[in-house]
């Protein structure tokens, strides 16, 4: 029996080159609910943007943010979110790492705090299409090294793709969880997804076995792996395709499928 759903964003609730979800998801959520099926968006993005973009649920969704390294309960008011989870980088290398994405030509450098994003550099476009478009809190440094708080993620932005990114960086695979997450997005953390999910479960005392999952990149895999009913978005990578047999062209269907006791 499903008892909780958890839906990454962007290229799964949310096509590539749209900007909100459909409208019908939310009396969906709600539906869901009724019947004891609890809903989690599970994105990269930070919980100040996950929370404004599911405003109308926000106190009834669980939120897992930052690819899994910080997970908030529901709650009626942003400041008084509980933090479930959450998973930092050790100090040095992760300044290491910022550094490392500066001085690539091709990317910029995103850091991620529990609930504010760092930038370094960053042209004032891309600022405010982080701030007015992704609806994240944020904050301008001149040197990765003032941010005081934890670093949980770091991503590299990269407009024309991230093929040279990644080989720059290629190194840091082998220290951290290194995964596309999106066509111009290559991101770091010491979680994923799937450690997400399970830390969760555990505060749920929940079985993952009873949990489905949907998404459509290299960093959902985990999440996918970690749960009993994955879905993976049709137009995925094929070699993601082959991981993960069970495809969806919308994740709707498939939730109403589930609500009316068809899965």
């Amino acid at each position: 029996m499903i008892k909780l759903i958890a839906s990454d964003i962007d290229g799964t609730l949310i096509p590539y080159g749209q900007s909100g979800l459909s409208q019908e998801l939310f009396p969906l959520i709600r539906a869901l609910e009724e019947k004891g099926i609890l809903f989690c968006p599970a994105s990269g993005r930070q919980y100040h943007s996950l929370r404004g973009l599911f405003a109308p649920v926000a106190d009834r969704a669980y939120f897992l943010c930052e690819n899994g390294a910080a997970v908030f309960g529901p709650s009626g008011r942003e400041e008084d979110a509980p933090l479930l989870s959450k998973t930092a980088f050790p100090r040095a290398e992760a300044i290491e790492l910022c550094r490392d994405i500066i001085a690539c030509p091709e990317g910029d450098v995103f850091i991620s705090g529990q609930n504010t994003t760092y930038v370094c550099g960053c042209g004032e476009h891309l600022i405010r299409h982080t701030r007015e478009v992704l609806g994240n809190r944020l904050r301008e440094v001149g040197d990765p090294a003032e941010i005081s708080e934890d670093i949980i993620k770091i991503s590299a932005y990269c407009p024309n793709g991230i093929a040279d990114t990644f080989a720059r960086l290629e190194r840091w695979g082998r220290v951290f969880n290194m995964a596309e997450a999106g066509p111009a997005w290559l991101d770091f953390t010491l979680s994923d997804k799937g450690t997400g999910i399970l830390a969760l479960c555990r505060v749920l005392d929940m079985d993952p076995r009873d949990v489905a999952a949907f998404g459509d990149n290299w960093n959902d895999l985990a999440m996918l792996r970690a749960v009993g009913h994955p879905y993976l978005m049709s137009g995925a990578d094929p070699k993601l395709k082959e991981l993960i047999p069970r495809h969806c062209d919308d994740p709707l269907l498939e939730m109403r499928a589930i609500l009316e006791g068809l899965v």
